[in-house]
């Protein structure tokens, strides 16, 4: 589809500090960074550590109960999720712990196509089977009312950790931590999972300082910024809004591991994915390192993917993310033959008695093929939702099991459309044809029954155009303006990564201009490798996953691209490089 680039307007960026970079500074403006204080990415400007207990509701419980539980050495099981998000909360509570001096705490990650997501009646029992006294959910737990129950049948404490938007109904746990449940007050709303927890960890060390536990216990009181490793890891991977308070906890956790003061695991991820430690930027805990976990999660089982972070040295766990490698390799493979029948799929489809291309689509995408692996829809919806800017839902089977008709989707969403709101609209126009949902603005996840697909994809086509407007279905590139070619420098280049963490919300500067085309050619099947200049001056560039059948362009002279600026790293040279986001022959 055809991309529409909007230069941003310039705003006043008078009340920045007049010794930032001029471009630098009109960036951080037109992405509302009101302050100067806003800029200090320290530990100290963390939102609410200083009233933890009355801001953050259900924490100051939490602690009481965790402090029981280690007074009297109950045995904690923690139930993580399948994702990256849920590796790395997992993995925090299970190191916190033990540095609180537990020794008698585990975790449980449901398998994704055995017992599907989050705190079921059947994760509890195998809890309880394994000696569970207390539970403690981490990124999951806010919308399993029937797991709790189960808890509470069978006398177990429970305590829920979670950033995912509460439903109607709450679960009767004993202690609820979650900053989007109604009544919290705690400013920062866009903490992923890892991000709860270790705010739960901070106030539960805090508790403990105040009872005098660690004088008691004879232990060292631990230092829970040991830990903004795993939270900046967990942060970018799952996508959550990189507000003030976010950034302040990816930026700590990238400084830490720079300077080479992380765990085993991520080192090894590091190395396995062929990263500069020190010089990781926020973007390869999306690119690199979170799909590698997230392979564990989807095709196998995410324990691995938790205890290579958890690996006690170095030779184990470069052994562990060796294999995670290979598990997202095979991920990859699943996922592009995915892909491209799902394009076939949707090419064939008509909607409203008209055929469709890819500039006549439907407002709104639900595939379902019976063979596609339940372990990567996600990863499809979201490159179809790239591809056709569309909200998508992909779906597979939910079981193995021939005689159960249900199916699980993975939503992804557009700007302007909030999809857990929609399907809860569904729901509610249409009562029974979702099993089950939960997610957020950006994704989602549902469970329906296979014969009612033809029924949940007509709905969500038509409600969907109805909350849509027609400049929401445009596909938009939103640009920096022109940069003049005595920046395009790799000194430059490194001003704009250090002013860094970007992610969602607050993105990566991107420029655009016209350029005259050198060179052209095709790398690793479909990746356009370019050589363009201005004013004299000549720029590599590449493009990737590119139209293969528009390009390379022998017709092309001039060019105009959005790009990012870019370092590139190559036997010990660094050079700048256009990282091309869309390009158009003039």
């Amino acid at each position: 589809m055809d991309k529409k680039i909007v230069r941003r307007s310039q705003v006043d960026d008078s009340h920045l500090p007049a010794s930032l970079h001029a471009v630098i500074k009109q960036v951080y403006a037109t992405r509302g960074v009101q302050s100067e204080q806003a800029l200090e990415l320290v530990v100290n400007n963390l939102a609410g550590v200083s009233e933890l207990n009355t801001a953050f509701k259900g924490i100051e419980k939490a602690c009481q109960l965790l402090h029981l539980a280690l007074i009297n050495k109950t045995k904690i099981i923690i139930v993580g999720d399948f994702d990256a998000d849920g590796a790395t909360s997992t993995a925090l509570m299970m190191s916190a712990l033990s540095s609180l001096g537990s020794e008698h705490h585990d975790f449980i990650v449901p398998n994704r196509f055995e017992y599907g997501y989050g705190l079921t009646p059947e994760i509890v029992d195998i809890a309880a089977e394994q000696g569970a006294q207390m539970l403690v959910t981490v990124d999951n737990g806010i919308s399993c009312v029937a797991g709790v129950n189960r808890a509470k049948e069978l006398g177990l404490q429970v305590i829920v950790t979670d950033h995912h938007l509460p439903g109607h109904e709450l679960p009767m746990a004993d202690a609820i931590v979650n900053p989007n449940q109604h009544g919290c007050e705690f400013p920062s709303k866009s903490l992923a999972g890892v991000g709860v927890a270790f705010y739960v960890m901070l106030a539960l060390r805090s508790y403990l300082r105040e009872k005098g536990y660690f004088s008691q216990q004879q232990i060292n009181e631990p230092n829970i910024a040991q830990l903004l490793d795993l939270v900046a890891l967990g942060t970018v991977a799952d996508v959550v809004s990189l507000d003030s308070n976010n950034r302040i906890l990816v930026e700590q956790g990238l400084k830490r591991i720079r300077a080479g003061q992380t765990r085993p695991g991520i080192q090894a991820l590091i190395e396995v994915a062929n990263k500069n430690q020190q010089r990781l930027v926020a973007s390869d805990f999306g690119f690199a390192l979170g799909p590698r976990i997230n392979a564990a999660g989807r095709l196998d089982d995410m324990s691995y993917g938790i205890n290579c972070l958890l690996a006690p040295d170095l030779a184990s766990a470069r052994v562990m993310a060796r294999d995670l490698d290979d598990l997202n390799k095979a991920r990859r493979e699943i996922e592009q033959g995915m892909q491209t029948e799902a394009e076939s799929v949707l090419k064939s489809l008509s909607f409203n008695e008209e055929h469709f291309d890819e500039d006549n689509l439907p407002n709104a995408i639900a595939l379902y093929q019976q063979d596609w692996h339940q372990g990567v829809i996600g990863i499809v919806a979201g490159r179809l939702k790239e591809k056709f800017h569309r909200p998508c839902i992909v779906f597979a089977k939910g079981s193995e099991d021939e005689q159960k008709s249900e199916i699980k989707g993975s939503a992804r969403s557009i700007p302007g459309l909030h999809i857990r709101d929609l399907l809860e609209h569904i729901d509610s126009q249409y009562p029974n044809l979702i099993l089950k949902f939960g997610g957020h603005a950006m994704a989602a996840g549902l469970s329906i029954n296979q014969q009612d697909f033809d029924k949940f994809q007509k709905a969500f086509n038509e409600l969907a155009g109805k909350w849509l407007k027609a400049e929401d279905l445009q596909s938009i590139i939103l640009s920096d303006g022109e940069l003049d070619s005595k920046h395009l420098t790799l000194t430059f280049a490194e001003q704009l990564r250090d002013a860094g963490p970007w992610g969602q919300n607050f993105p990566e500067p991107l420029f655009d201009d016209t350029f005259k085309l050198v060179q052209q050619r095709i790398v690793g099947e479909k990746h356009l490798k370019i050589v363009v200049e201005k004013q004299g001056e000549v720029f590599d560039g590449i493009a990737f996953n590119i139209d293969v059948k528009a390009w390379p362009n022998s017709q092309a002279k001039q060019v105009h691209l959005a790009y990012r600026l870019d370092v590139n790293e190559f036997r010990g040279k660094r050079t700048v490089q256009l990282m091309v986001e869309n390009i158009s022959t003039c």
